[in-house]
């Protein structure tokens, strides 16, 4: 299992929101590239970069997000909502295109977008108490469960399930959510929210997970980034 680094993009810096919360923002590196060339040098192989601004209309990263794909393997997300935003990912030399409100809201879209691109999405669900939810966490999209198994046909990339309910708080994850989520889903999974251990990434990578995105737990110092990189870069 991979511990993928976290660079969320906000008005032209990294930083790390408590909750997601806008009015909570706890982290602040000003230079994304510097960030992931800091963990980078520590050995970690590849990253997960999210705009958040693109996310929320609030404007867009794009020469930004470029350079960290051009840097080295990235997954990207946040803002894209049609298919030439993917393109332009993915073109610009991202792994992965990470895809969240309209693939949950619009299954159709999801399908066309998952044959256009295979084995290159990432479908990404943030979830509470098994239910999907988005527009700043405030309004249910639907369960986990059905969301999985209409994915489950599907050639994707990846799962990226974030339980919410524990994002940004270093309060440890949900564990026996991810083994759900294991096993449903038929492609990847990648696990986050609110994971804070060496044991609980132990317990996801025996659980088959194939990937961990960490955020606030390695930019705060509470896991030591140059031990979990030894363990879980590549």
């Amino acid at each position: 299992m991979k511990v993928l680094p976290a660079i969320d993009l906000r008005d032209g810096a990294c930083v790390q929101l408590v909750g997601g919360d806008y009015q909570q923002e706890r982290v602040r590196w000003p230079d994304p590239l510097q960030a992931a060339a800091h963990w980078r040098a520590l050995g970690f192989t590849t990253l997960h970069v999210v705009d958040l601004d693109a996310a929320t209309g609030r404007g867009e990263h794009t020469a930004v997000v470029t350079a960290l794909a051009q840097s080295g393997p990235v997954q990207v997300g946040g803002g894209l909502r049609d298919e030439a935003a993917i393109a332009r990912v993915l073109a610009a030399g991202a792994q992965r295109a990470v895809v969240g409100t309209r693939a949950v809201q619009d299954p159709d879209w999801l399908l066309a977008m998952a044959q256009r691109f295979p084995q290159r999405l990432v479908l990404a669900a943030d979830v509470r108490e098994r239910r999907v939810v988005g527009h700043g966490w405030s309004r249910e999209l639907g369960s986990l469960a059905t969301l999985l198994q209409r994915a489950a046909p599907l050639p994707l990339g990846g799962v990226l399930v974030t339980a919410v309910h524990r994002e940004g708080q270093e309060a440890g994850t949900d564990l026996p959510l991810f083994a759900d989520v294991l096993a449903a889903a038929n492609a990847p999974v990648f696990a986050s929210g609110g994971i804070h251990s060496r044991d609980e990434l132990r317990a996801l990578a025996a659980m088959g997970c194939a990937g961990a995105v960490l955020g606030m737990s390695l930019y705060t110092g509470r896991l030591d980034a140059s031990v979990l990189a030894q363990e879980f870069a590549s």
